[in-house]
């Protein structure tokens, strides 16, 4: 079975659906989580002053990226889950399949845009390029904008009202 998985993250909701999942299977399956970041390089500018602007804001996006995954690391470990964290450089799809062996992960979980048509053209798909090329399994979650939206809505009607939308409030 599967004891390490790697769950690449790019800061957005989307990507990030993926984690509840994973927080339900971890426990049973004795599974760590290894959270990766991968920061695309931004293209060379000519100028010295905004090269040395540029060379400041990937300090401060790889700050960024670590105090992201600690944070995320530490509300797994808040309910049990093993977890650590990477963040590379370089374009997304490659540095994901080379964090594996890194990781010591022997599973890639991810949420995908689930993009079509003209999107998946213009934007690509990272998560079809990881599928393609890793050596390990790859367990996709496809997840829209639309379908976490009502997700959030579900959850917050369970705090709210105690019971999932649909269900019948009876008294006892």
């Amino acid at each position: 079975m599967y004891k390490r998985a790697l769950v690449p993250l790019d800061g957005s909701p989307v990507a990030e659906a993926i984690i509840p999942f994973l927080v339900k299977i971890a426990g049973p399956l004795d599974m760590s989580i290894v959270l990766l970041r991968v920061l695309e390089p931004i293209p060379p500018v000519l100028g010295d002053s905004l090269r040395q602007t540029l060379l400041d804001d990937d300090e401060t996006r790889a700050l960024d990226a670590k105090e992201y995954l600690a944070s995320i690391a530490a509300t797994l470990h808040a309910r049990g889950v093993d977890a650590s964290w990477l963040v590379r450089s370089g374009r997304p799809a490659e540095a994901i399949v080379d964090a594996v062996d890194e990781a010591g992960a022997d599973l890639i979980a991810m949420s995908t845009h689930g993009r079509s048509g003209l999107g998946r053209l213009l934007f690509g798909s990272v998560a079809e390029q990881v599928l393609r090329h890793a050596d390990v399994p790859v367990f996709m979650m496809r997840q829209t904008e639309a379908r976490l939206a009502a997700s959030h809505a579900v959850e917050e009607a369970v705090q709210r009202f105690g019971v999932p939308l649909g269900r019948d409030r009876r008294d006892p």
